[in-house]
């Protein structure tokens, strides 16, 4: 049976919006990982034979298949392609699956996945306000289809962060106290210096930006996003710039190249939930993947799930029963930020360095996506 093997994981600082990586733009921001990439694997990036990127919003400085743009701008060979990934926020999770399938298929045997995205540049949504600009409708009302499924329902991710924390019954109290620990958890990751072997600085950026000292009275007097509701900004990921950018090869390309492989592809997979709810769909992915691989939440030493709202992790773990020890050690996107595109390679490139302090074998990563969608990665660590 082939093999997909994970050799190298970077990426940039997460800057905050308007913060250390705003003016930088997307292309030299990819640019930056992948020049990285190449020099610490020592590749020969002629041997490249695909650049696999997530990115979302690609208008503007992230329009024109800015996979190809990040390879380009980094001065690497123009021979190799670039193609640009869009399943929202698991993008460049997605881009990572992409590159072991090709990888595993034999079609390919050494592919660069990543993704880049710059939220100070390009605001959340804009392609969605470009095209009502145009006198588009948004995706969903001017479709008959959609319409006669699901009757003209709000589809509104704060609004699904709510239901979820109504369904679950999870308290405004339970997801400050889940954010604060998140803050806490990556001040202590970042005091530690878990993350320096994994960033590469970029702009005389040389660390995250999002995570501060929590204080709970300033949390607590924090207004809801919607009137009534439950969710405020404390609980809810930070609009970040950042990029990551991993090498996957397979076993002949880690001979053929010297490369040392450090962590194999041991499964991936993505599913479906209900696209009102939108954000739920990580517990039913969770458990497809767990089943199909064979394995339970007790053989995974570490989980990555992405902190879009402090309500989508405490019901998955509600549903999981995982252990929250386990469960983003460094803290996640509440306090270190969720530049879209780029949060599923960043997620991965952390998994495998904390595996790799730890010394665990097994990680899972999960994120919840738009459409109700969940992309799952495992991996085993090697070496």
């Amino acid at each position: 049976m082939s093999e997909a093997y994970l050799v190298e994981a970077v990426r940039s600082p997460v800057g905050r919006r308007g913060g250390g990586l705003a003016q930088v733009h997307p292309a030299d921001l990819g640019a930056a990982v992948l020049s990285a990439l190449v020099e610490r694997t020592g590749i020969d990036p002629n041997a490249v034979e695909d650049v696999v990127f997530g990115c979302v919003d690609t208008v503007g400085p992230q329009a024109g298949d800015i996979a190809r743009t990040c390879w380009l701008a980094a001065g690497l060979p123009e021979e190799v392609p670039g193609v640009t990934v869009d399943r929202q926020c698991g993008s460049s999770q997605q881009a990572v699956h992409f590159a072991a399938q090709a990888v595993l298929a034999g079609t390919a045997e050494v592919v660069v996945a990543g993704g880049v995205q710059n939220m100070s540049a390009v605001p959340i949504s804009s392609a969605m306000t470009l095209g009502q600009s145009l006198g588009f409708p948004d995706p969903f009302s001017g479709s008959t289809g959609w319409q006669a499924r699901y009757g003209g329902q709000e589809i509104n991710q704060i609004r699904a962060a709510e239901m979820i924390a109504d369904k679950w019954g999870i308290s405004r109290e339970d997801m400050e106290e889940f954010a604060i620990a998140s803050h806490e958890r990556a001040l202590h990751a970042r005091a530690e210096g878990r993350f320096d072997r994994e960033i590469v600085p970029v702009a005389g950026l040389a660390h995250d930006e999002g995570p501060r000292v929590p204080n709970r009275d300033k949390i607590r007097s924090l207004a809801p996003v919607r009137d009534g509701g439950r969710i405020t900004a404390a609980v809810s990921s930070q609009l970040s710039d950042g990029a990551a950018a991993l090498l996957v090869a397979s076993e002949r390309a880690v001979e053929t190249h010297g490369l040392r492989p450090r962590a194999r592809i041991h499964h991936i997979s993505a599913r479906g939930a209900d696209p009102v709810y939108m954000l739920t769909a990580p517990i039913p992915a969770t458990a497809h993947a767990l089943g199909k691989a064979g394995m339970s939440l007790d053989d995974i030493d570490l989980v990555e799930i992405n902190e879009a709202f402090a309500s989508v992790v405490l019901a998955w773990l509600h549903e999981t029963k995982a252990d929250p020890a386990k469960v983003n050690v460094n803290g996640g996107a509440i306090a270190l930020g969720h530049p879209l595109g780029a949060t599923g390679a960043r997620l991965m490139t952390t998994l495998l360095h904390e595996l790799e302090r730890t010394g665990g074998r097994y990680g899972l990563q999960v994120m919840c996506e738009g459409g109700g969608q969940a992309n799952v990665t495992i991996i085993e660590r090697i070496g």
